[in-house]
């Protein structure tokens, strides 16, 4: 798997083509519901609801792009047990010189959620963690110095 392709698994993939409906029908109508009523308004110079409705529009049509163009380009992946680190795999990971385990998910961009363990390949954890196998050590910098960690596990 190459670090530069976008991924998604299948349930992401699904949940951004409900969002994408919704987006697309009936929020892009309301939005376009308001920015009409603004106009009715009067002065466009000095009319606070119709800037916020043409900021909000905007702020629409650039989610709408985006979602397209993940589901247009990004690569689905599904979860299956590996040897190495990849896409999908949950990863226990030991830092150097701590006890404590830790579980984490490798997923693309668009799921990366610290808070839940799903952490990006293109984060400094992910990328130095991908294609490694079990018992490797995974390094990286931060700007408070170098970081080790041992995987442990790969499920």
């Amino acid at each position: 798997m190459d670090t530069e392709v976008d991924y998604i698994t299948e349930e992401k993939k699904k949940e951004l083509e409900i969002e994408l409906v919704q987006l697309s029908g009936p929020r892009r109508k309301e939005i376009l519901d308001a920015l009409e009523f603004a106009k009715s308004l009067g002065d466009l110079s000095e009319n606070a609801e119709y800037h916020q409705a043409r900021e909000d529009q905007a702020k629409l049509e650039e989610r709408i792009s985006k979602i397209e163009y993940m589901l247009m380009h990004a690569k689905v992946v599904s979860r299956h047990h590996s040897t190495i680190v990849e896409v999908g795999a949950t990863v226990v990971i030991q830092k150097k010189g701590s006890t404590e385990k830790k579980k984490v998910q490798i997923v693309g961009v668009e799921e990366a959620d610290m808070a839940q363990g799903k952490i990006s390949t293109k984060s400094p954890l992910g990328a130095a963690l991908f294609a490694k196998k079990k018992g490797d050590t995974a390094s990286f910098t931060t700007p408070s110095g170098a970081v080790e960690y041992k995987i442990l596990d790969i499920e």
